[in-house]
């Protein structure tokens, strides 16, 4: 942070160098045809929609870092994902905090959600940015804690929603639990919805064959022990994991049985028809 000695005179050129940064940082987003949501901070609705809200509870007032700050209730528009201002519009009152900031004077705690690790600004747009500017580190802030089903681990961008959003209904559908629902992932959002549908018919069939209902749960995790652990083991031992995730192997080879032979067996004819299509 320039110190010139004149607080007022530094402020300004505070705001114009955050200024400056931001229309750089999207010319430079444009020139690597980066995604347009790289720059978007993450709405909060969108995201707790994603994951599913379970609750809430007022945590009160806590330091944290401004990094973790990624996202704002009201997807204002006048900041960037980094907090830069996007134009003239804020320059007023971001020049007021920034000076109010040099002078050491206090500045009231901003207001966040906090989601996981993650934290979305109800109050303090201005704060932060004029934080973010100043090269400092923390801030303080008035935390609610807010409880999802899902880990919000691994959102970085808006596109990563659509994973979660997917997973979520995934596990709704096929609620598998513990080992199990950590085994199945998948980089592609619609192989959820894909491998829903399969689970479904497997899980249809085997009540058909024993003339017994049984619940999702019960269902998902038979599915899992059943056939996705065992059909994962032959995978290996046939060396067709490749580059995938086990769930993305599997409902790989899932789609071939059937597409190549339209059979439920699992055996060495299966396995070298699969092996011939992926050369």
């Amino acid at each position: 942070m320039k110190d010139t000695g004149f607080p007022r005179a530094d402020a300004e050129h505070d705001f114009l160098r955050a200024r400056r940064r931001q229309v750089l940082s999207r010319l430079a987003n444009w020139l690597r045809r980066e995604p347009d949501d790289v720059n978007i901070m993450l709405p909060f609705h969108e995201v707790v929609d994603a994951l599913g809200y379970l609750g809430e509870r007022k945590i009160g007032a806590r330091v944290i870092r401004l990094d973790s700050i990624v996202g704002s209730v009201d997807r204002g528009r006048d900041f960037d994902r980094r907090f830069r201002p996007t134009s003239g519009r804020v320059r007023e009152r971001w020049e007021r905090l920034a000076l109010a900031t040099r002078r050491g004077e206090s500045i009231p705690p901003i207001e966040v959600y906090r989601v996981g690790e993650l934290h979305f600004i109800i109050d303090g747009h201005h704060r932060v940015s004029v934080a973010h500017a100043m090269r400092l580190s923390t801030i303080e802030a008035m935390v609610t804690e807010v409880r999802t089903k899902l880990d919000p681990s691994g959102i970085r961008y808006r596109g990563d929603l659509i994973v979660k959003d997917y997973r979520r209904l995934f596990l709704e559908r096929v609620p598998l639990s513990g080992h199990a629902r950590a085994s199945v992932v998948f980089t592609d959002p619609w192989d959820y919805a894909r491998l829903g549908e399969h689970v479904e018919a497997w899980g249809f069939r085997l009540m058909q064959d024993e003339g017994a209902y049984s619940d999702r749960a019960t269902l998902a995790q038979r599915w899992f022990d059943e056939e996705f652990v065992p059909v994962v083991a032959m995978l290996r031992q046939a060396d067709l994991i490749g580059d995938r995730t086990d769930a993305e192997a599997y409902l790989w080879v899932a789609c071939e049985r059937y597409r190549l032979i339209r059979t439920h067996r699992w055996d060495d004819e299966v396995f070298e028809a699969v092996r011939s299509q992926s050369r």
